[in-house]
């Protein structure tokens, strides 16, 4: 069972969609293990991919098929490789978002309540005073 000229159009347009070419693939193959008998003890139709700029790897020995285990190991690594994208922009937009809570104008309320514990703590420190010598000595 080929893999279709539309899933290989679909796969190359991600792949442009995050900056990712073939030449950042390296590819091994291996022999399978588990189910498919003398086919999978034979050729080596597992397939190994590394994204070499980022680390991620991928292995996938779902199929008999070596071409079909190659298309299904590249769109796993996109996969990967989206999701750490994401991830770093939400990390991103996330502190973003904290930097423009800090600096955002306190509300009136917030202010007079902060005043209020302001005011509560200088009094308090006012009644510490300094313990000095008395008048009658």
């Amino acid at each position: 069972m080929p893999v279709s000229a539309e899933k290989i159009k679909e796969i190359e347009q991600r792949m442009q969609a995050l900056g990712v070419s073939e030449a950042d693939f390296e590819e091994s193959f291996i022999r399978s293990s588990g189910p498919g008998g003398q086919k999978v003890n034979k050729s080596s139709s597992c397939v190994y991919l590394v994204h070499i700029p980022t680390g991620l790897s991928v292995k996938c020995q779902r199929e008999r098929s070596q071409a079909l285990n190659r298309f299904l190991a590249r769109r796993l690594l996109l996969d990967k490789i989206e999701a750490q994208k994401k991830g770093f922009i939400a990390a991103e937009k996330e502190t973003i978002e904290k930097i423009r809570r800090q600096k955002r104008k306190r509300s009136k309320r917030a202010k007079e309540k902060m005043l209020k514990d302001k005011h509560r703590q200088a009094r308090k420190k006012e009644l510490r005073g300094k313990v000095g010598p008395e008048d009658g000595e």
